[in-house]
């Protein structure tokens, strides 16, 4: 599906060398426009998009990529919104790419983070995108890592890929930032339970939200049962302990402890290396996921698989061929 993006200008006119000019001298209405264009999935955009990142790429890399998921109700944007500021606070200019689930009727986004967020977006330091998951796994746009680069290569030093939400699939969203922050309510015993322990074996850094009013004392009950929990699992990076923060959003406080925690993160895996080979790795993946996206894409586009799919899906659904048998005959149809 293609993505469907909040700012209708497309740069057809504008080479790519001209937009990324714009883009680097802090243009915002070029930034969109340019996240627009790699979001695209037309052939022509596609390959201005090339251009337009290969002209860029010297410019990126050095922010800290920061990935953020948590149960629907949990309080991420009240708390992307808090630790956003706080950080504008410190000197630094933040983006936030926030994947919004998609409607099925337009193919658009459905929640609107700007709306959500709404004293970050007025914010001059504070650049919000949203954008529409798709159908892609996890709920993270295809294009997210593009944007990613792009926000980098415009001046934001920070940068924060929210997630719809907690599911099997944010292995997508971990395998492309520095540190993946799993936001969680203030619960305990069975409900500690319901936490899937992978994604809490994603997490680089844990954080209990609303620790304020009649829901404090949970919380600090909560931050307890998660420290527990997680002294009994196996450290992903034998050089850095999950910590569990608490921290009330809706209060601003707690804030300032989890950007510390941020820096001791980076400090402790900067130094041995850590990063630098997390990146790479992420890389590897990034250009494999493209291979795998391209193939797909040009076997759908195929003249003969698209003659023949429609008559192979309905025999398939109906059981009178098997579905790997059906698989088998598209695929020797298929010359790329």
């Amino acid at each position: 599906m293609d993505s469907v993006s909040p700012d209708p200008a497309m740069p057809d006119a504008l080479p790519p060398t001209d937009l990324a000019d714009r883009l680097r001298r802090g243009d915002r209405r070029a930034l969109a426009q340019a996240i627009t264009l790699v979001e695209s999935t037309r052939p022509d955009h596609r390959a201005q998009a090339a251009d337009l990142l290969a002209a860029l790429l010297p410019h990126t890399g050095r922010a800290v990529r920061i990935g953020i998921s948590g149960v629907p109700g949990v309080g991420k944007s009240t708390f992307i919104e808090a630790f956003g500021l706080h950080v504008i606070g410190q000197g630094h200019k933040v983006a936030v790419l926030a994947i919004d689930p998609t409607s099925q009727r337009t193919g658009g986004s459905i929640l609107g983070d700007k709306t959500r967020m709404e004293l970050l977006s007025r914010n001059p330091l504070a650049f919000i995108r949203p954008s529409p998951a798709g159908g892609t796994l996890g709920g993270v746009a295809r294009r997210t890592r593009e944007a990613m680069l792009l926000v980098e290569a415009a001046g934001f030093d920070v940068v924060i890929v929210e997630t719809v939400g907690v599911g099997q699939s944010e292995t997508a969203v971990a395998d492309m930032v520095d540190l993946f922050l799993l936001l969680l309510p203030p619960a305990g015993g069975d409900e500690l339970q319901g936490i899937k322990k992978g994604i809490v074996e994603l997490a680089d850094l844990i954080v209990v939200n609303k620790a304020d009013g009649d829901l404090a004392a949970a919380a600090r009950h909560a931050e307890a049962e998660y420290r527990h929990a997680l002294s009994m699992l196996r450290p992903t990076n034998p050089s850095w302990r999950v910590p569990v923060l608490s921290c009330s959003a809706l209060l601003q406080q707690g804030i300032d402890r989890i950007w510390q925690m941020i820096g001791t993160y980076r400090d402790t895996l900067g130094a041995n290396g850590d990063i630098t080979r997390r990146r790479a790795d992420q890389a590897r993946a990034w250009m494999w996921s493209e291979i795998q996206d391209n193939l797909l894409d040009a076997f759908r586009r195929d003249p003969a698989v698209r003659a023949e799919l429609p008559g192979l899906e309905k025999a398939a659904a109906a059981g009178t061929t098997t579905p790997g048998a059906a698989a088998r005959r598209l695929l020797d149809l298929f010359r790329p």
